[in-house]
């Protein structure tokens, strides 16, 4: 039967297809890549981004769609439809150059970032964040006037369907309210008694084999993904074929283990979603918050309990020697420690809010235009002192270009990674209420029926649910704070 729906779906497949290459060249441009293939690529995948582009809008979609809707669709099917529709009003709005132009200015401030980054170039960072910020905000206007919203509220729709700038200022008003005091009362408490601080250096090489075991344990599937090193940590590819990457200091054998952690969250979410679904919009992850809440229940939820800490413990002696500093409690301890700093991806989990909180703040009145790329620095100097008492004066590198979000346009990320936080720890709490032996089981290193209940109640689904549906029937309601403030004041209080 060739009809618009299967018609639909067919079309979708290709797109998946470029995606697909798209997406490996993107980690290739991180990771292997030689600086001098940079403006190459940066044209090859402008081009392949704007083929997508005008495969997406094509006219004769809008008509499919329209059609496919009189059909009688099954559930799943019409929530597969529902998802095309939204992917072609989002492309359709915008105009092919725009979307090259955008694809070309990111991909070079991204890659002079690189370096700028560590040469602390705020102003040669500045001059290509400019052009982002320009373009970002010609798609942020016709997006607002398509859709009836706020310049900032049409890009953040496209990370996070359904949310706003009205709820995240209720969610971030309230963690203001209470997060400034309990953050305060942590560190104070652990000032008593503060853990050793280990001793010579951690091998690259060795943190990579721990980070290699570590994914075994999570069950993260070698034989569709793998582990390699970037500028900043991401999880990239495709289901099939899963990226993820970290980076190494060879002073500090935490930052590589819990990014390590934290992207094999995002990589099983991938490597689980349905296959029924694979090259359709229904059989990608829900959003970017949901995926998130994925990441951080492996990292945060689970990856710094004391039970799993406990678990690995052995496995680091092993590879870098017994001393001290990494014995079970001393290991446990560093893991949970909370002390605010500059660096929001080595960040504790209770101070990290106030670093999604910064960016919210300034990338908001970027976008709307209430301030203009030069104010950043002085703005992120003053948010930094106000939310975590650090001063980033003349500090580029640790302070407002330390991300690689905005070089890429990506307006409407950030809040993501506090809403994914709230969406883990509410999880969490119900697999807990559902899997009474968890705690043991984690202890034991036997995660099989943690990561079966993610499956049934949060990866199977991939977007034939929205946020609100998945999280009522995992949890039994909607977005509840609550849960995220109760997990901190028990972890770190009591």
């Amino acid at each position: 039967m060739n009809n618009a729906y299967t018609r639909l779906c067919q079309r979708f497949r290709r797109l998946s297809r470029f995606g697909h290459l798209s997406a490996i060249a993107g980690w290739d441009m991180q990771t292997m890549m030689p600086a001098g293939g940079s403006e190459a690529r940066g044209e090859a995948l402008a081009e392949l981004s704007l083929l997508q582009h005008q495969l997406l809008t094509d006219k004769e979609n809008g008509d499919l769609l329209r059609a496919a809707a009189d059909l009688p669709l099954t559930p799943d099917e019409r929530a597969n439809l529902q998802e095309m529709t939204r992917q072609w009003q989002q492309a359709v709005l915008l105009p092919a150059e725009l979307v090259e132009a955008k694809s070309i200015a990111g991909m070079r401030c991204e890659h002079a970032w690189r370096t700028q980054r560590q040469a602390n170039d705020w102003q040669g960072f500045s001059e290509n964040l400019r052009e982002v910020v320009r373009l970002s905000r010609q798609e942020a206007d016709i997006r607002a006037t398509a859709n009836g919203t706020s310049r900032y509220d049409a890009l953040l729709d496209l990370y996070e369907p359904g949310m706003d700038s009205q709820q995240l200022d209720s969610v971030f008003n309230d963690l203001k309210q209470w997060l400034p005091a309990l953050l305060t009362r942590v560190v104070e408490k652990q000032s008593a008694t503060r853990p050793r601080t280990p001793t010579g250096t951690f091998p690259p090489p060795l943190q990579k084999q721990l980070g290699l075991q570590v994914m075994q344990t999570l069950g993260f599937d070698f034989n569709h993904g793998r582990l390699d090193i970037s500028a900043h940590p991401f999880c990239g590819g495709v289901p099939e074929d899963v990226r993820i990457t970290t980076r190494y200091d060879e002073q500090h054998l935490l930052s590589a283990l819990m990014g390590v952690i934290h992207e094999t969250g995002h990589a099983r979410y991938e490597q689980n979603l349905p296959k029924q679904w694979a090259g359709q919009p229904a059989g990608l992850a829900r959003s970017t918050a949901i995926h998130e809440s994925q990441s951080l229940f492996m990292e945060m939820q689970l990856g710094r309990s004391r039970e799993f800490l406990e678990f690995i413990q052995p496995q680091v002696e092993a590879i870098f020697g017994s001393q001290p500093a990494l014995e079970k409690d001393n290991f446990v301890a560093l893991a949970q420690q909370v002390k605010p700093g500059f660096i929001r991806v080595d960040a504790d989990e209770v101070s990290y809010p106030a670093h999604v909180m910064l960016r919210y703040d300034i990338e908001k009145a970027l976008i709307e235009g209430e301030i203009e790329v030069e104010d950043i620095p002085s703005l992120w100097d003053e948010k930094m002192h106000h939310y975590l008492g650090l001063d980033t004066r003349g500090n580029y590198r640790e302070g407002c270009m330390q991300d690689i979000h905005w070089t890429d346009g990506a307006f409407g990320y950030f809040p993501t990674y506090t809403l994914g936080a709230m969406y883990a720890a509410q999880l969490f709490a119900a697999a807990k209420q559902q899997l009474p032996a968890i705690s043991e089981e984690i202890a034991r290193g036997n995660l099989q029926n943690i990561s079966g209940w993610l499956n049934d109640h949060i990866w199977q689904y991939g977007s034939l649910l929205t946020t609100d549906e998945l999280l009522t029937k995992a949890t039994g309601q909607t977005l509840n704070p609550a849960f995220f403030r109760q997990h901190l004041e028990q972890r770190y209080c009591s």
